[in-house]
């Protein structure tokens, strides 16, 4: 049994959630689920970003305290998990959660044995939706290539890591394999960053800046930890990092796995500062990220600020939970950004759950009810159909493990076109009216078996979706139904 500690990455609370963090959410989702169906003992995180600029800028905006105003926006991306039915062990807000500051600081004083942090006097280009510095030459035509603005000049003292010190390292570590990145263009994205040069950069800001919001630096306290040090430090201290818990211990210095799952914006966070941050404080790294792209409407990426926004909550409460999670497993793939409509998420839905799965089902259950009532006839081993399963399972197992969740769905889906294919070149009302009793018994006994292992196998894609079916195949009835959840106040 393999150990795996998944997170995703914690977005900003300056704004409602969108449907790119439920996208992100969906995909460690799958593969949480993917690994616990095979057996592997899995830990699954997610939480928040409390302590930014933009989290302050916004509230002011607002007109509401800060605290109020991030707890109220907190509220809504756990309400969305909740929508999703995402299956997590543990959730964490940066601002509030009694774990986080501790991990924090040792972190920094770590680092700070290490003699990697230094203070010093700064001037730069500041983009606050990003929370980064950037050279001129990073920016298209003077702004921000991440959000289209122009970003502000900031003039004052800090304290900087000394990431220029970890470039071998960190390039001997990827190279190596020891740190995985996929897909593999992501990967070698990192690799020429490294191989370009690192620059020290800064960790803190002015604590006045900041409206005070944060955590002070240990024993400075005219300057609060920059955001990003203080964000990433999350996947260590929601395990107890910084206390005696030995949650620390099992999930992370003993786990086989430790995966994060984030979007491309933020690759250099996690790939580049994050690993430094941890060989810095003397800690083992993570051992894969997984990287997704954009979803765009109308060509532009989803963002609330942009202007592009789709509401995933109104979508789930529209459609479902199960529909949103099969559009993001079918139709995304592992690399390159995806428009969505709603029109495709209805199309998509239709033709491989309602038509494809749901549809083939029925009429598997139908012929039982009516031939063979209370009898699941026994699947022969040697039908062909019943010999792709094995292949199949360990086709989506292996996909997942290399971040292809389109291509573990695909499989799934071919799973379920072979057995429609195979009902109609066996067709078994066909057999039951000729009176082919055996031929009947060996035909539904492999369609019976094949449909209860492809619902097996959507359990980590659509769970409602294969616990009905599970339910229904076994003859009890439509499955579990789940309660509608209300919106945050």
């Amino acid at each position: 049994m393999t150990r795996i500690y998944i997170t995703t990455a914690i977005p900003y609370v300056n704004a409602s959630p969108h449907l790119g963090h439920a996208l992100e959410f969906v995909q460690a989702d799958i593969l949480a689920r993917g690994w616990r169906l095979r057996g592997d003992e899995v830990r699954f995180l997610s939480g928040t970003d409390d302590n930014s600029l933009k989290n302050v800028l916004a509230a002011e905006a607002s007109g509401l305290p800060v605290g109020e105003f991030v707890t109220r926006r907190a509220d809504e991306f756990e309400f969305l998990g909740r929508l999703l039915g995402l299956s997590l062990d543990d959730y964490i807000r940066t601002s509030t959660d009694p774990r986080h500051r501790p991990g924090v600081e040792k972190l920094w004083q770590r680092a700070a044995a290490s003699g990697d942090l230094y203070l010093r006097d700064y001037e730069g280009l500041y983009c606050v939706g990003c929370e980064q510095f950037y050279k001129p030459q990073e920016l298209a035509d003077g702004r921000c290539p991440e959000h289209g603005t122009e970003p502000e000049v900031v003039s004052e003292r800090n304290w900087f890591f000394r990431l220029s010190r970890y470039t071998t390292d960190l390039l001997e570590t990827i190279e190596s394999g020891r740190l995985r990145i996929e897909p593999p263009a992501r990967q070698n994205e990192v690799l020429g960053l490294l191989r370009s040069g690192l620059e020290d950069i800064s960790v803190s800001r002015a604590a006045e800046r900041a409206r005070g919001w944060g955590i002070p630096v240990p024993g400075d306290s005219d300057q609060v930890i920059y955001v990003w040090y203080d964000a990433l430090g999350n996947y260590v201290s929601a395990l107890g990092y910084g206390t005696d818990d030995p949650d620390y211990s099992h999930w992370w210095l003993e786990s086989d796995e430790r995966v994060h799952v984030i979007g491309k914006g933020i690759l250099r966070f996690h790939a580049v500062y994050w690993p430094a941050f941890l060989l810095s404080a003397g800690e083992p790294l993570p051992t894969a990220i997984f990287v997704h792209d954009y979803l765009t409407t109308d060509g532009a990426k989803i963002s609330k600020s942009a202007g592009s926004y789709a509401d995933p909550a109104q979508l789930v409460e529209s459609h479902g939970g199960d529909s949103l999670r099969w559009w993001f497993a079918a139709e995304v793939p592992p690399i390159g950004d995806v428009d969505f409509t709603e029109q495709r998420l209805v199309d998509r839905v239709n033709q491989d759950l309602a038509n494809g799965f749901g549809n083939l089902v029925n009429r598997i259950q139908t012929l039982i009810e009516k031939h063979r009532p209370g009898v699941i006839p026994t699947p022969p081993a040697d039908d062909p159909l019943v010999g792709r399963l094995t292949d199949a399972r360990s086709s989506v197992h292996r996909a997942l493990d290399r971040f292809d969740i389109r291509g573990a769905a695909t499989e799934v889906s071919s799973l379920i076109g072979a057995a429609n294919a195979y009902i109609q070149q066996h067709p078994p009302w066909e057999l039951a009216s000729a009176g082919e009793w055996d031929e009947f018994d060996r035909v539904l006994g492999s369609l019976h078996h094949v449909a209860a292992t492809v619902a097996e196998l959507l359990g980590p894609f659509v769970p409602g979706v294969a616990a009905k079916a599970q339910a229904h195949l076994q003859g009890s009835g439509t499955g579990v139904v789940q309660p509608r959840l209300q919106r945050p106040a």
